[in-house]
């Protein structure tokens, strides 16, 4: 992917306070609002200050602010002797983000990272994957600028909302393998019944396609499986994103992620988070894909072909000026990604989302 190969000093560095002060206003809120949806203020923000558009941020949260709620009170303190007892219950979110303040203060957030990944990473499904995504979006914070106090704070947040919205799918069976990560897609069977919400959805998965086989020779090997994983996805939204233009897009960004948080864990834990990440994308792929592919070009006049951006800055200005939530952290994985079907698929989310202004 051409994020692995870009230079750090290519990459926009905030050094106005832009994304602490929008942190700290974003943690005044609650991870959700209006019953299950995510709070996707700490990401989106978090990738508008990253690539150039911290002038923005401010004004972006002035008018998401206002669709946020308080976070709820506390119940009863999570403990390291009572965690598994809270595991799921998201009326502790705001004891489970006590929890990893507690923890993040006493312990480097790398250790506490650690410790947890391996016991949330069964539920990653958790919140329609909001909880790794803005885990994702935390770490990638904290490796490459400075660990200040509200980013280790955003991961607190980011890992509580995991662990109170924790939900492990259903057992599964393993389909036929297939040769790749495109065509495990493919053969992802979909759900009977797309009407429902997504714990519905999800409860009528049954199997998988077997990918990717055998295990990884090796961390670095289950690395390059993800890469597959994310670019796959992202090129796939190009052609089925219409089917539901919002949901689909968490079949790329959440084992986007999972790629962005491996540098801060031990390389053992690389290869269990290939295989999440894969069951995170295939669950998304088949409560929500369409039955059949749609052609990029299909409802576009030649006119509007000629002007889909190919530069990715210009890209990401087009998303930026859109506003949308969903479509900013798209984007944010597709210049990941890098290649021109990516940046293709990131117009499809530009063109079917609903801009926020």
């Amino acid at each position: 992917m051409a994020d692995t190969q870009r230079n750090p000093t290519d990459i926009p560095t905030d050094t106005s306070g832009t994304l602490d002060e929008a942190l700290e206003r974003i943690h005044l809120s609650g991870p959700e609002r209006d019953g299950q949806l995510s709070n996707h203020a700490p990401m989106a923000i978090e990738a508008l200050v990253r690539h150039g558009h911290a002038r923005v941020a401010h004004r972006w949260l002035d008018t998401y602010r206002p669709k946020l709620e308080d976070m709820p009170g506390s119940v009863a303190p999570v403990t390291a002797r009572n965690w598994q007892e809270a595991l799921g219950d998201i009326s502790r979110v705001a004891d489970w983000t006590a929890f990893f303040e507690r923890e993040t203060a006493d312990h480097p957030w790398r250790t506490v990272l650690a410790a947890w990944w391996p016991r949330l990473l069964p539920g990653i499904a958790a919140g329609a994957t909001h909880g790794v995504i803005r885990v994702g979006h935390a770490v990638r914070t904290l490796l490459e600028g400075e660990e200040t106090a509200p980013r280790v704070g955003e991961l607190a947040h980011a890992l509580g909302y995991w662990a109170a919205r924790h939900q492990p799918l259903p057992a599964l069976e393993r389909l036929a393998p297939a040769p790749g990560a495109a065509a495990a897609l493919d053969r992802v069977p979909l759900i009977g019944d797309q009407d429902g919400g997504i714990r519905s959805r999800f409860e009528q998965l049954t199997g998988f396609p077997d990918w990717p086989g055998r295990a990884p020779a090796g961390p670095e090997a289950a690395r390059a499986a993800i890469e597959e994983l994310v670019r796959a996805a992202t090129h796939r939204y190009a052609t089925h994103g219409h089917a539901d233009p919002i949901m689909l897009v968490h079949a790329a960004t959440a084992p986007n992620a999972v790629l962005r948080t491996l540098p801060a864990l031990p390389s053992a834990l690389w290869t269990p988070s290939l295989h999440a990440a894969w069951a995170a994308t295939a669950a998304v792929t088949s409560a929500y894909g369409p039955r059949e592919a749609q052609p990029v070009t299909q409802h576009l006049t030649t006119a509007q072909a000629a002007q889909r951006p190919q530069h990715p800055q210009e890209v990401f200005e087009r998303a930026a000026a859109h506003g949308d939530d969903h479509t900013v952290k798209f984007t944010d994985t597709a210049l990941d990604v890098g290649d021109a079907t990516a940046l293709v698929a990131a117009g499809r989310a530009i063109e079917l989302n609903t801009p926020a202004w």
